[in-house]
């Protein structure tokens, strides 16, 4: 028990219940709250204004059970409840309005990223700019890689990738979202008034001094447009090799591999493994004044002062080959693809690395063996590999467990049995707490397997034994596969089984 008689809950991360009857405004102003917990829908008074309270509740009939929040859990579902009254207030002026002077008006407002304008201390006192701008600010703030706006039937959803996992941030009424959407557009130069076609854009914000490139994708869907955002970095947020979180026996073999004059080098992984950033911390490393270093990607997703970067653009006919292409007459040193998507593309780029560049590049596969085959497939001879490739890199990312919050968890039997580890071995799970935004996890790992082009796996490309004949041949000469840390990340109590189950324990 805590304060008087009430029952004091400590680090929960509550949601606001509607109650009806109850004027929402008049409940806040008096800071009067309501939400579940633990199935049971409660009355929340704060601690520092418990006579607006309970003023307020004498004048409302109401029977749920009192009780009071820690203040950091109290904060939270205040300002949730703060969202939804000032959804309730941008829902009435759009009412009040029709969408055709919305729609001027946010031209006329236009001015706001467009001009530059710092969005922590920008003026302008338009709603629905605020809200954009503190969009942008919380993504920031929780470390989002992007914000997607989603419209579903009755309701609209913002939510932030973090940590590679999408994560509610608020949900707004429908017509909210629309005019969101709408103030989006304007300041990614997108056209307002075209809602049937896919449309994609970029926009420059400011955060306390600090610019952001954010590449913008709009989509028609059976309910209405869907927005994603994605942040793009600068390169200070560029890892180091030792931070990406790789072992370091593996760093030391890329170091020795990125110290070739020429030469082919393949990171892969599914989408959203932390490839491209993998293949920015390379060319940091090698990037030095003596050197021309030119990339072609899509996206620009790390902006470098010192390589030359290149945006494909497939409207003006700006592909993967043609840009490589186009570089190859540059004079470059080292050069980055950022996808081999074609036999075109592959094909250039290992003649490329055959006459005296440095060539960096990705594929989708799961393991770094089935890259080997993944190029046959896509008609390259044998023997180009083979004399051109020095060693693929496929990788995951991992949330790491918040350190703080982290639960003690036993290793079922049957995981034990299949992989190998002891039986009834401790290890952790997520629980949650402020710290970690009540995700459970903190922060992320990269693990990964390198196979490295030597004598023995060019003799099983030439006798065309396939990549799971390679890989388990290589496993036999010591390579430790991506399945092998992933246990031993869980064993040491970094992450939990339900995240390397996820990311590929059983591949």
């Amino acid at each position: 028990m805590g304060f008087g008689n009430l029952p004091e809950f400590f680090d929960l991360d509550l949601y606001p219940e509607l109650i009806d009857g109850v004027d929402i405004d008049l409940a806040v102003k008096n800071h009067l709250l309501f939400t579940k917990i633990k199935d049971e829908i409660y009355t929340i008074v704060d601690k520092e204004h418990l006579s607006d309270s309970f003023n307020y509740l004498s004048k409302i009939d109401l029977d749920f059970p009192i009780a009071i929040l820690d203040k950091d859990s109290y904060d939270r579902l205040y300002h949730r409840f703060l969202e939804i009254k000032t959804d309730n207030e941008l829902s009435s002026t759009i009412n009040e309005e029709s969408e055709g002077e919305l729609l001027e008006e946010d031209i006329s407002l236009a001015e706001f990223l467009q001009t530059s304008s710092d969005i922590l201390t920008s003026e302008e006192s338009a709603p629905i700019i605020k809200f954009v701008n503190s969009l942008f600010y919380q993504a920031i703030k929780k470390g989002a890689s992007d914000i997607h706006i989603e419209m579903h039937e009755f309701r609209g959803v913002v939510r932030f990738r973090i940590d590679g996992v999408l994560i509610k941030h608020v949900d707004l009424d429908k017509n909210i979202i629309a005019l969101v959407v709408s103030r989006i557009k304007v300041i990614s130069n997108l056209d307002i008034s075209e809602k049937r076609v896919p449309q994609d854009g970029r926009t420059q914000v400011k955060i306390a001094g600090k610019g952001l490139d954010i590449r913008v994708s709009v989509l028609p869907t059976y309910y209405g447009e869907r927005v994603v955002m994605r942040i793009l970095m600068e390169s200070s947020h560029i890892p180091t090799l030792e931070n990406l979180g790789f072992k370091e026996d593996l760093t030391k073999h890329f170091k020795t591999l990125l110290d070739h004059a020429h030469g082919m080098i393949l990171v892969t992984g599914p989408t959203g493994s932390g490839k491209s950033t993998t293949l920015h911390t390379f060319l940091q490393l090698v990037a030095t004044p003596d050197k021309n270093i030119i990339t072609v990607e899509d996206p620009v997703e790390y902006k470098a002062d010192n390589i030359n970067q290149i945006q494909v653009n497939t409207k003006t006919g700006l592909t993967f080959s043609s840009g490589l292409r186009s570089i190859l007459r540059q004079d470059p040193d080292i050069v980055m693809v950022g996808e081999i998507r074609d036999k075109e593309t592959a094909e250039i780029a290992i003649q490329a690395a055959l006459t005296g560049h440095l060539m960096l590049s990705t594929l989708h596969t799961n393991n770094a063996a089935a890259a080997i085959t993944r190029l046959v497939e896509m008609g390259i001879d044998d023997f180009l590999i083979t004399s051109s490739l020095l060693g693929v890199l496929a990788q995951r990312l991992v949330r790491k467990l918040c350190p703080k919050c982290k639960e003690e968890d036993r290793l079922p039997e049957d995981i034990a049995t299949e992989f190998n580890a002891p039986k009834g071995a401790k290890i952790y799970k997520e629980k949650g707490c402020k710290e970690c935004n009540f995700t459970g996890f903190s922060g992320r790992h990269a693990v990964g397997e390198l196979l490295i082009m030597d004598d023995d796996v060019k003799m099983m490309l030439k006798n065309k034994m396939t990549d799971f004949e390679i890989r388990e041949k290589m496993k036999q000469k010591g390579m430790r596969t991506i399945s092998e840390k992933l246990l031993e990340l869980l064993l040491d109590g970094e992450t939990s089984l339900k995240e390397v189950i996820r990311v590929g324990l059983k591949d």
